[in-house]
């Protein structure tokens, strides 16, 4: 027998002999359902701070040193991020349209 079937025979029947329990079940769920939330609005909060970080520079809340650039380069007449940010909103746009 090979040693990853050998692991996997392993693992199901330690998994198995954990989940026989249905409050192990119940709390195994929770804590995957909560880990996959928080994950999901990580995710989901980075990118879209960031994007608006990019369209609005000096307006918003963020003051760290790129942010502070951004801004400057904005003020000094650079629309590279404002162009940016507008492109993604329009697109976002016209796929919700579409649904």
């Amino acid at each position: 027998m090979k040693k990853r079937y050998l692991l996997s025979a392993i693992g199901a029947s330690a998994a198995g002999y954990l989940l026989i329990n249905k409050k192990n079940r119940q709390k195994l769920k929770t804590n995957l359902k909560s880990l996959l939330k928080s994950v999901k609005n990580t995710n989901e909060f980075s990118l879209g701070s960031t994007l608006e970080d990019a369209g609005r520079p000096d307006q918003t809340n963020n003051q760290d040193l790129a942010q502070l650039q951004n801004a400057k380069m904005v003020s000094e007449g650079s629309q590279f991020g404002v162009n940016y940010y507008n492109e993604v909103k329009e697109n976002i746009a016209v796929k919700e349209n579409n649904k």
